[in-house]
C-alpha cells in the first residue's frame, strides 16, 4: 500500500497567513487530484497552544525568525501560527479533507516546537504516526504540504529512520526559503529518500 502523507496544508501557512509560504497554495489542486491515486491519505496539523515556546512573542526582546537555543535545540522564533481552534490552524478550505483517513496534530506541547509528523524536535515524544502506518503495513510514504525545509523535510527525514521509503513529490511542496530548501533536498537524497516530479508518479 501506498500513502500519500499530508504536511500542515493550513491557512497559516498560505498567502495571507501569520506564517505565509509564498505560492503555497499553487499546491492545493495538485493535493486534490494526487489523493485520488492513493490508497491512503493521511495529513498532519500543526496545533499549538496559545503562548506556543516556538513564538516570539513568547520571549521578550525576541525577534520573529530569530534563531536562538531553546532547552539546547536550534529554534527559529516564529510568528504566532496555527494555534488550536482558530481559522489559521484549519486546513486550506479547498483542500479535498473527504479522503483523508486520520489527522495527526503536533506542536502540543507548549515548551517544544514539532516539526516533524512523527516526533518533536527532541524525539521525546511519538505522535503515533509511525505505529499507525507499520500496523497497516505501509512500506512506502509520498510527502506533499508546506513547508518543504521545513515540517516537509524533518517528516521524511524520521520517516527514513523509520524505515519507511520516502519519496517527495517536489511540485507539490513550496519553501519558505528556495536555498534551505535546496539543502534539505541534498540531504534527503544522501539519507536515501527519492525526490520526484508528480508526472513521474507511478503507483502500478
Amino acid at each position: 500500500m501506498k500513502v500519500l502523507v499530508l504536511i500542515d496544508v493550513q491557512n497559516d501557512f498560505m498567502p495571507g497567513g501569520a506564517l505565509a509560504v509564498p505560492k503555497g497554495d499553487e499546491i492545493v489542486p495538485l493535493i486534490n487530484r494526487l489523493e485520488e491515486k492513493f490508497d491512503l491519505v493521511i495529513a498532519t496539523q500543526d496545533w499549538h497552544p496559545t503562548g506556543h515556546a516556538s513564538f516570539a512573542s513568547s520571549h521578550e526582546g525576541k525577534k520573529e525568525f530569530e534563531a536562538i537555543k531553546l532547552d539546547g535545540l536550534d529554534q527559529v522564533m516564529w510568528p504566532e501560527h496555527c494555534i488550536q481552534n482558530t481559522q489559521g490552524a484549519e486546513f486550506h478550505p479547498d483542500l479535498n479533507t473527504s479522503r483523508i483517513e486520520a489527522i495527526f496534530r503536533k506542536g502540543t506541547n507548549k515548551k517544544i516546537d514539532s516539526y516533524s509528523g512523527f516526533y518533536d524536535n527532541a524525539h521525546l515524544k511519538s505522535t503515533g504516526l509511525s505505529g499507525y502506518l507499520k500496523e497497516k503495513k505501509v512500506e512506502e510514504l509520498y510527502f506533499a504540504g508546506l513547508a518543504a525545509e521545513y515540517c516537509v523535510y524533518f517528516s521524511i527525514i524520521d520517516a527514513l529512520g523509520e524505515g519507511f521509503k520516502s519519496i517527495l513529490i517536489e511540485d507539490a511542496t513550496r519553501a519558505l526559503n528556495n536555498d534551505e530548501y535546496e539543502k534539505a533536498r541534498i540531504d534527503i537524497l544522501r539519507k536515501g529518500g527519492k525526490v520526484i516530479k508528480s508526472t513521474e508518479l507511478s503507483l502500478t
